[in-house]
């Protein structure tokens, strides 16, 4: 059989064993192992790579930066920040008609700041701001579509944990690629509050407003959210005055996060193992998958796969923008049945050669590709975003929840649009570093 054939068929493979519920990175390893041994025909190298490249992805100090950003995350959502962030961004915009679906997207936003990951950002605002929509009056479907959108948003606002990963894949700066989110990211609320407005300008009978709230009650509101600002100021200012790098900024919010929550007595000891489980669950996940797309890449190297579809879509004719359509599309395609880390860490390696070989900016396209994965958390017909709001609140239908997250991905994808004409929204800030 060919290298293309082999090709082809360890693909075919990979998919019908995800398809088989396998999980992606044993998937990818198996995959990988097995394509690996066949074409070089030796079985016994394939398993030394088996044998080496856990080994490699532990050790390697730059991926700390996934578990310390997980990490800080965990503090953060186990200190209650969450619910100060809803409860500032309610006083102030409550009153206004969809008033509690602006807080919602606003304080996810402030939340992405600190958390890094859509699923814990979405998760946590269903326990936060659903109850409060629906004794509001809120319809069902607005209130989980606003938090499948909003949680999104934990991707995009740095610091982010897909875009760690994009960075450690392509050898890109971390730093810049954080830096570079952060324009896009306050595009995606503002756009996101836009969007609300519409619906309650279109349909004024459908989203109530609450009363208003006092200014005393207001600056209280604000006290308490000075820690995810100070955190916030002082990790993205680190990074963006060099102060230090990303794993070393990953490391001081985590440690910041801690301390925080410990002086404002938020962190019982319950909830300290509490939180330190579950970023070892999450970083166990991640990694299972960065060590299965490895050995996978061992195999697509001898393939030469990367290369080819190179040769294969530049030579379409179709110009540098008519491929990233494709290649977005694509993506689009993927987020039916993968999740956002799975999607990067298997394309990435394919991917990248096409766009270095276009000529575009690799950050810009960092940028792009984590909106554009974002995209596929909210649209069905899988959308990891709407699964995750479906397991907490029990009492709703997924066909209510895509119902109510459709106005946001054409949001979504008008915005990819703009990012796509207007690269300096992303490159901007990165240039002045």
């Amino acid at each position: 059989m060919s290298t293309d054939a082999t090709a082809i068929v360890g693909f075919i493979t990979l998919f019908v064993l995800m398809m088989l519920r396998v999980p992606v990175g044993i998937a990818m390893g198996l995959v990988g192992v097995l394509g690996f041994g066949y074409l070089i025909g030796d079985i016994g190298p394939a398993m030394k790579l088996l044998a080496q490249s856990p080994i490699r992805t532990a050790t390697d100090a730059e991926f700390a930066v996934i578990p310390l950003f997980l990490l800080m995350g965990a503090f953060a959502s186990a200190s209650g920040m969450s619910r100060e962030l809803f409860r500032a961004a309610n006083t102030f915009l409550g009153h206004f008609r969809g008033g509690l679906g602006i807080a919602t997207i606003a304080a996810c936003g402030g939340f992405a700041a600190i958390c890094g990951s859509s699923v814990a950002t979405a998760a946590t605002f269903s326990k936060v701001a659903y109850p409060e929509m629906r004794a509001h009056g809120y319809p069902q479907s607005f209130a989980t579509g606003v938090i499948a959108a909003g949680g999104s948003l934990g991707i995009m606002i740095p610091p982010s944990t897909v875009l760690a990963v994009y960075g450690l894949i392509t050898e890109q700066d971390i730093g810049k690629l954080f830096i570079a989110g952060i324009i896009p990211g306050i595009l995606a609320v503002g756009m996101y509050i836009a969007t609300i407005n519409i619906i309650a300008l279109l349909r004024p009978k459908f989203l109530p407003s609450a009363p208003p709230h006092s200014w005393s009650e207001r600056l209280d509101a604000l006290r308490g959210i000075w820690a995810v600002v100070l955190l916030f100021i002082f990790i993205i200012g680190g990074l963006y005055g060099g102060l230090f790098t990303a794993t070393e900024a990953a490391g001081m919010g985590a440690a910041g996060a801690f301390i925080i929550s410990v002086l404002r007595q938020k962190l019982s000891r319950a909830e300290f193992w509490k939180a330190l489980i579950e970023s070892l669950r999450t970083t166990a996940s991640v990694f299972t998958i960065l060590i299965g797309a490895l050995i996978f890449g061992y195999f697509l190297t001898i393939t030469q796969t990367p290369q080819k579809i190179t040769e294969f879509l530049t030579g379409l004719g179709l110009g540098p923008h008519g491929v990233l359509t494709l290649i977005m599309l694509m993506y689009l395609v993927l987020g039916c049945v993968m999740d956002a880390m799975a999607m990067i860490i298997l394309t990435i390696p394919i991917v990248f050669p096409v766009i270095k070989a276009l000529g575009f900016d690799p950050i810009w396209f960092g940028v792009i590709i984590v909106m554009t994965v974002e995209l596929g958390l909210i649209h069905p017909p899988v959308g990891m975003n709407v699964f995750v709001i479906k397991s907490v609140i029990k009492d709703v239908n997924l066909s209510t929840i895509f119902y109510g997250v459709m106005p946001f991905v054409l949001t979504d994808i008008l915005r990819l649009a703009i990012l796509i004409a207007f690269p300096i929204l992303a490159l901007w800030l990165p240039s002045h570093m």
